[in-house]
C-alpha cells in the first residue's frame, strides 16, 4: 500500500541551530568530514482510500509547514504494512 511521506525542511537562508549543533558535536565522535547539517521533518499520511498527492500538499502547505521559513516535498513510498498495524 503507498504511503505519502512528507519531507519538511528549513529554508536554506533560515540558520539551523539544531542542526548546528550536531555538525559542532560530530567531530568529538571522530567525524571531521562533514561541512554542515540541517535538521527537518518526516510526517506520513495514510489515506483510506488511494493515496492523494494533491491533498497531501495542501495539508502541508495549510498545516505542516511555515511557508514563510519551510520548504516541504510530497512523494509516495511503497509499504508492504497495512496502516492499521502501525503503532
Amino acid at each position: 500500500m503507498p504511503r505519502v511521506v512528507v519531507d519538511v525542511m528549513l529554508k536554506p537562508e533560515i540558520l539551523d541551530p539544531q542542526g548546528q549543533a550536531v555538525a559542532n558535536a560530530l567531530p568529538r565522535l571522530g567525524v571531521n568530514d562533514v561541512a554542515s547539517v540541517r535538521i527537518g521533518r518526516r510526517i506520513e499520511i495514510d489515506f483510506t482510500g488511494e493515496p492523494d498527492l494533491d491533498r497531501a500538499r495542501e495539508i502541508a502547505d495549510k498545516l505542516l509547514a511555515n511557508p514563510v521559513i519551510e520548504d516541504f516535498t510530497v512523494h509516495l513510498v511503497e509499504t508492504d504494512e497495512p496502516a492499521e498495524a502501525r503503532p
